[in-house]
């Protein structure tokens, strides 16, 4: 089965069928592992055992740059109190 990836956000993105969701009794919402195979040039996509990913798991496995930037409040205008 062939699909085509296409932009969603600043990402990109692919739809499953929904005869494949039926098929494998996934449903939306339902978390999914995604593997590479650099050898094969595939990507394998299966049922999380784990269920749920926490805050601390994707912070562990962050290893991007800091996106956090310093930033100025402005002077207060008009009925606004800082």
């Amino acid at each position: 089965m062939e699909v085509r990836i296409q932009k969603w956000g600043n990402s990109a993105g692919i739809r499953i069928p929904s005869v494949v969701l039926k098929t494998l009794d996934l449903e939306i919402n339902d978390i999914l592992d995604l593997n590479l195979d650099e050898n094969e040039k595939s990507i394998i996509i299966s049922r999380s055992n784990n269920g749920q990913i926490s805050l601390r798991s994707r912070f562990e496995k962050y290893n991007g740059e800091n996106l956090a930037k310093e930033f100025e409040w402005d002077d207060s205008m008009g009925d606004d109190i800082w």
